[in-house]
């Protein structure tokens, strides 16, 4: 049987590592990977030294619609996601309107990604859920499973929504032992925050002051407790945007006791430190803030040892006004990063310097995150994903690592052009993007829109 296309690339990312072969695609799944093209009359792309890679996966996204639009939006965050070479992306339970805590709202969520004018989807990449666990919907949990979200999220600390408050342990005991029974994950903002933050009332420009009102010691606390719940309920629990080295032994502790504990890390608590922000500078504000070098290079050595599972993004985009810009505001301003199109680079640029290789950049981009919404194994309506291999999704990224560009706004596809990564210099160039074995980016031609699917479990 003929294929649909075919792929070529003289460095392609597989399990049995980088190779030259031939890919062939057939009703969207890979259907063989082959050292020598096949004869048959069938299309056939061949991206030469190009590094073909499966999509990426980014499992911690904000886009924020419906209800806040304006902020981001299904199409601005998907074109994005494309032109960065991310496939599929999960969005998290906030900050959209409503939050995602009830099946009725994730019905309207799943509403707002079709655009009824058009007739069409509004997503460009591959797009599944997380649920929200907050005080008082634990009878909500499994309607929301019901409905097909892939797992929840939980805050330990403000959220920065009031519609999506945070949970004390109590609520944490009501809900575990619900997700546990059906296997899902319980992804968690891990800070303790107790009653003020330390000197909130100083200087707000104050980078220093920041990050000294966002101890370490919240997040290890947090941390802690988790590590013990996990254990109490056997339920699947992972460790978001962890920036606290000095979680690390616990960590390392907990997963070597077997426990069902995941962990993932930001671009920018490995790209940035403390030292390079100058205050004023809020675009670089997040929670759990950038550390400093010290801790900076005890987070390379955790992922570099597969301590720390993958890196995400956590894109949480917001209008420019409540970035406080002008005012330059740490206390003020909205915690949050701007990166999704620029996920690949960043990381690539960040790993060269840390003596790490392309094998490196697709566990901790494509195949460790796709197993943390099981991606591998959700079911009829979903492929595999995260590999490039016979049966999987033909998901896949060409990309120039060699390459370098340096990033402008008149590039970025994200809503807002506000991101700590503007005028930085960045190796690797994002040629093509393929979904489903159809090519929906080409660097020189352009996009090819609004063929992405709405991911249930």
């Amino acid at each position: 049987m003929n294929p649909d296309a075919a792929i070529i690339s003289n460095r392609t990312i597989t399990p049995a590592g980088i190779k030259k072969t031939v890919v062939l695609i057939k009703d969207g799944k890979i259907s063989d990977v082959v050292d020598e093209l096949p004869e048959g009359d069938f299309p056939v792309t061949d991206t030469g030294d190009n590094v073909l890679m499966p999509g990426i996966v980014d499992p911690h996204v904000h886009i924020n619609e419906p209800g806040r639009t304006d902020w981001e939006g299904f199409d601005t965050a998907t074109k994005a996601a494309i032109t960065g070479g991310i496939t599929t992306l999960v969005e998290m339970p906030l900050n959209a309107s409503p939050v995602t805590t009830t099946a009725k709202a994730f019905e309207e969520i799943i509403k707002a990604s079709f655009d009824k004018i058009r007739m069409t989807t509004k997503l460009h990449s591959n797009c599944g859920f997380w649920g929200g666990v907050i005080p008082g919907n634990e009878k909500e949990i499994e309607p929301l499973i019901e409905k097909g979200v892939l797992g929840f999220k939980a805050f330990l600390t403000h959220s920065g929504i009031d519609e999506f408050p945070e949970v004390k342990e109590a609520d944490l005991r009501k809900v575990m032992p619900i997700i546990a029974k059906h296997g899902l994950p319980l992804l968690v903002h891990c800070e303790l925050s107790g009653e003020l933050m330390p000197g909130r009332r100083e200087d707000g420009k104050s980078y220093k002051q920041y990050l000294v009102s966002r101890p370490k010691k919240w997040e290890d606390d947090a941390i802690a407790l988790m590590i013990r719940l996990c254990e109490e309920f056997n339920c699947r629990t992972h460790i978001v945007h962890l920036s606290s080295a000095d979680s690390i032994e616990q960590i390392v502790k907990a997963k070597k006791r077997g426990l069902p504990l995941t962990v993932e890390t930001c671009q920018h608590y490995l790209y940035f430190t403390a030292e390079q922000i100058k205050d004023g500078q809020t675009e670089f504000k997040c929670a759990p803030p950038i550390r400093d070098k010290e801790n900076n290079e005890r987070l390379w050595q955790a992922l570099k040892e597969g301590i720390i599972d993958f890196v995400a993004t956590d894109h949480s985009p917001s209008p420019p006004e409540m970035k406080e810009l002008i005012s330059g505001d740490f206390m003020k301003a909205w915690g949050g990063i701007s990166s999704i199109q620029f996920a690949l680079p960043v990381l690539w640029t960040g790993a060269k310097k840390h003596g790490c290789d392309l094998n490196d950049i697709a566990k901790w981009l494509c195949e460790k995150p796709a197993l943390l919404p099981r991606l591998k194994t959700r079911g009829k309506a979903c492929l595999p994903v995260g590999k490039i291999a016979k049966g999987y999704d033909a998901d896949m990224v060409a990309w120039n690592p060699d390459e370098k560009f340096v990033v402008k706004e008149n590039m970025i596809y994200h809503r807002h052009k506000i991101t700590p990564y503007l005028n930085e210099e960045l190796y690797g160039v994002v040629e093509q993007t393929w979904l489903s074995g159809e090519k929906v980016f080409d660097r020189r031609k352009g996009l090819l829109l609004n063929k992405g699917k709405v991911l249930l479990a």
